[in-house]
């Protein structure tokens, strides 16, 4: 059974609410073990003294602020709670805002948030309050040692608490090199976000979280399975030779053409991927001369019409026609 992280109440306006916080998520992430690559042995961390060298154990250990180099202040866990006994007990609410305002780079951690003892239905209140509105609760609290901000949602039957970073957590993009706002300054035209639309548009489909998971987890497990399998248990498979790839910087796309095949069109005259050489549309003939693709294509076309007329051909024609006038008068 979850344990509960932190107790306490929320505060809103006159109102206390009682509830317990349990972590909202669960990590899958792949257990790894280090090991010694010698002979395959776990590898152990201990805690240890850094006077004395010697290991300490957990029940010997406190908590200090360094308020001076290697000079301490010792803050025990009553010290952390009456440093300020309301923002180490209450979930603050501060205001209330359009959860559209605030941006997704400010959620960091979610959490259940469970009615304690005689709190249920002023959790339901808050709770039904806040889907009706289609608001968040903007508050404050203290986790351990840190004070977060937080928003307070209402998501199915439970209202989840999400802390989030501080504005001054988030950086600036104006460091970053990233294209122009303006359409016209990147060098988007209206068709190509016509066309991007309608992508967008024929891949929409309800929000069904079931049908992802981690493939790469389940694909590691799996050779982890072959390698046990095939007694590969200590062999240490090594990278394999790198080949060499063209710059990425030597080819220029046709977004148009990747638009239209990605809506299963059939892309325009432009080839979807132009290498920097045959940015000139030209192509070499057989002497090497450099022909147009517009004059070429025509020539093509009137080869493909009519069959060429060579010098000895057209002088047997005239030689016929001349000789047709004596054969009728001879006869």
């Amino acid at each position: 059974m979850a344990h509960a992280i932190w107790k306490g109440a929320i505060s809103f306006g006159l109102v206390h609410i009682p509830v317990e916080l349990f972590s909202a998520v669960a990590d899958n992430a792949l257990d790894l073990t280090m090991l010694d690559k010698r002979d395959f042995s776990p590898i152990g961390f201990r805690r240890y003294n850094k006077a004395s060298g010697k290991e300490v154990k957990w029940e010997d250990i406190v908590k200090g602020y360094e308020y001076k180099p290697d000079e301490y202040v010792v803050l025990s866990d009553e010290d952390l709670k009456q440093a300020n006994v309301k923002a180490t007990q209450t979930i603050d609410i501060q205001s209330f805002v359009d959860a559209s305002e605030v941006p997704l780079t400010y959620y960091e951690q979610p959490y259940f948030l469970v009615p304690d003892r005689g709190g249920d239905k002023v959790y339901a209140l808050l709770r039904e309050t806040l889907r009706k509105a289609d608001k968040v609760a903007i508050a404050e609290v203290v986790i351990r040692t840190k004070q977060h901000l937080c928003a307070l949602l209402a998501i199915d039957d439970a209202i989840v608490l999400n802390t989030l970073r501080y504005s001054d957590e988030i950086r600036d993009t104006g460091e970053l090199k990233l294209p122009a706002k303006s359409t016209k300054t990147a060098g988007i035209s209206d068709k190509e976000i016509a066309m991007a639309m309608s992508l967008v548009d024929g891949m929409t489909e309800a929000w069904n979280p079931a049908q992802y998971h981690d493939t790469y987890r389940e694909d590691v497990l799996a050779l982890v399975k072959k390698k046990v399998k095939a007694r590969q248990t200590k062999t240490i498979t090594m990278p394999e030779a790198e080949t060499e790839e063209k710059p990425r910087s030597a080819q220029v796309y046709d977004l148009v053409g990747l638009l239209q095949q990605s809506l299963g069109k059939k892309p325009a005259a432009k080839a979807t991927k132009i290498t920097a050489k045959s940015k000139s549309k030209t192509t070499a003939d057989k002497s090497g001369e450099p022909v147009p693709i517009r004059k070429k294509a025509a020539a093509a076309v009137s080869k493909s019409k009519a069959k060429p007329v060579t010098k000895t051909s057209k002088t047997a024609a005239v030689k016929a026609k001349a000789a047709a006038p004596r054969q009728r008068r001879s006869a």
